[in-house]
């Protein structure tokens, strides 16, 4: 089964975490000094929030899935529509291990589709905000066709 992902900038790590705890009626299950996040089941989410962007705000939305079977069918389903993904393999980020597959929408948001297999004692690196922003500058400099992060038509 699937879960739906937020991640969300927040200015206040603090004050965040007892408005949501408020919200959703439930202690967070995993807090850091800069991070904290919600595997809740009621909604079916991985509700995660940060201190580590630029500015606040929805920072990425995605799907988390069970199985490598699962995250591959997500990205071929891209792929197929035309869309170039970012694949990650075995990243750090969040405090957790997991492969991804990323994508920017038409509307500019990105998207992530992972599967966790295990924990990480720091936050990692987001290889892929910067894989992305590439993707996004050339999306932008050529029309809206689709590139590769990789290439350049600028």
């Amino acid at each position: 089964m699937k879960r739906m992902h937020l991640h969300v900038s927040v200015p206040d790590l603090a004050q965040s975490i007892r408005f949501y705890e408020t919200l959703f009626g439930a202690p967070a299950t995993v807090v850091k000094d800069d991070y904290a996040k919600w595997m809740l089941d009621d909604p079916r989410v991985n509700f995660a929030i940060s201190q580590r962007a630029a500015r606040a705000g929805v920072d990425h939305v995605g799907i988390q899935v069970e199985s490598q079977d699962e995250l591959a069918e997500l990205a071929d389903r891209l792929k197929a529509a035309g869309e170039n993904t970012f694949d990650e393999e075995g990243a750090t980020c969040c405090y957790a291990r997991s492969d991804k597959s990323w994508v920017t929408d038409p509307s500019g948001v990105r998207w992530e589709t992972f599967h966790t297999f295990g924990e990480a004692v720091t936050y990692g690196e987001d290889t892929a905000e910067a894989a992305m922003a590439v993707s996004d500058q050339t999306r932008a400099c050529c029309g809206g066709a689709a590139k590769s992060a990789a290439s350049s038509c600028c």
